[in-house]
C-alpha cells in the first residue's frame, strides 16, 4: 500500500474513532439525564412524549403549525434514539441520514 493511502485510512479510522467517541460520550450524557432510576424521569418522559406528539400525527393544513410540531417530534425522537439505541446504532443510524442529506 502507497504512504498516501495509509495516511488516508489512517485518517479515516481517526475520525470514525472521534465519531465513536462523542457518541459514547453524548449517549452517556442521555442516559444520565435521564436516569431511569430517578423518580422523576418517568414524569418528565411522559410530559415531552404528550408535548412532542411521539405518538400521534403531527399533521397540521397550516405549514407552520405543522413545521413547529415535526420539530417537536424530532427532538422526541433524538431523545428516544440516545435512550433506546446502542452506541453502534446511533452511528449507523446517522450515517445513513448523511447519505441521504448527500443525496438532495
Amino acid at each position: 500500500m502507497k504512504k498516501w493511502a495509509k495516511r488516508l485510512k489512517r485518517m479515516i479510522l481517526d475520525q470514525v474513532s472521534k465519531i465513536k467517541e462523542a457518541v459514547r460520550r453524548k449517549k452517556l450524557a442521555y442516559v444520565r439525564v435521564f436516569d431511569r432510576d430517578n423518580i422523576n424521569t418517568f414524569e418528565v418522559l411522559k410530559d415531552l412524549a404528550k408535548f412532542c406528539r411521539a405518538h400521534e400525527s403531527t399533521f397540521q393544513r397550516d405549514a407552520r403549525a405543522h413545521a413547529v410540531l415535526e420539530g417537536r417530534r424530532e427532538v422526541w425522537l433524538r431523545i428516544s434514539e440516545f435512550l433506546n439505541l446502542t452506541e453502534e446504532e446511533i452511528v449507523s443510524l446517522h450515517k445513513v441520514k448523511d447519505m441521504k442529506t448527500q443525496e438532495r
